[in-house]
Parts: structure tokens; C-alpha cells; sequence
């Protein structure tokens, strides 16, 4: 099955080999997405609000590159560097999926670089 690659606008430097996001038999999936700003910097250190919400706009803006919504989200996979960030993390989350949330899991993970504190991974269904 062919797929088509999807890298928004300002999109930051990958720390290795793959594309933000990409698109197959009418599914977006995202790549893991850190907090990592359009030069590679680090947004939000020590802050799990701030990093979740800068996740959430960078998932938002390869699901919309890619013709969909976040209302299109069915699954996130979220990672946490550490479970007490738990509560921060599902403030913001309320914001991106207020009703109907999609299917989800949660789990406290070491992440590739010690500053980043949120991580998540997601799958959209826009239709064929």
C-alpha cells in the first residue's frame, strides 16, 4: 500500500530517520512528538503543561497537513517521563478531545533526552 509522507510547515528537525507523519489507507499516523520547537530547541523544559500543549499543536499540524481534524483522532499512545505529571498532562489533553475522546494508553517511559517530559504518538482516520 502506497503512503504519502506529511511534513507540516516549520516542522523541527527529526532526531532520527522519520517523517512526522504520514498517511495509508485512509489513516494519519504521527511519529512519537516531543516538545521540540522548529530549531531543535527544547519548548517548555521542566514544565508538563507547556510541553503537552506544544505536542498536541504539533500532532494537530501534520493531521491538518494531512487533510483531517483533530476530531479525527482515534488513538494516542502517551508517554510520560514521570507518572506525576500525569494530572498536567490530562488538563491539557481535555482541551484537544473535550468530548468523545479517542482510545488512548498512558505509561511513565524514559524518553530520549532527559528534558523532554511528555511524548505522544497518534492515529487519525480521515476517510479514503
Amino acid at each position: 500500500m502506497p503512503f504519502e509522507v506529511i511534513i507540516p510547515p516549520g516542522s523541527p528537525p527529526p532526531l532520527a530517520p522519520y517523517s512526522p507523519g504520514t498517511k495509508a489507507g485512509g489513516f494519519i499516523y504521527v511519529s512519537g512528538t516531543l516538545a521540540i520547537g522548529p530549531k531543535g530547541e527544547t519548548v517548555g523544559a521542566g514544565d508538563a503543561t507547556a510541553q503537552t500543549r506544544f505536542v498536541l499543536e504539533s500532532i494537530k499540524s501534520v493531521i491538518e497537513a494531512g487533510g483531517g481534524t483533530m476530531k479525527d483522532v482515534v488513538f494516542n499512545q502517551i508517554f510520560l517521563k514521570d507518572l506525576s505529571d500525569y494530572a498536567a498532562m490530562n488538563a491539557v489533553y481535555k482541551e484537544y478531545f473535550p468530548e468523545t475522546p479517542p482510545a488512548r494508553y498512558c505509561i511513565q517511559s524514559p524518553l530520549v533526552r532527559p528534558e523532554f517530559l511528555v511524548e505522544i504518538a497518534t492515529t487519525a482516520y480521515v476517510g479514503t
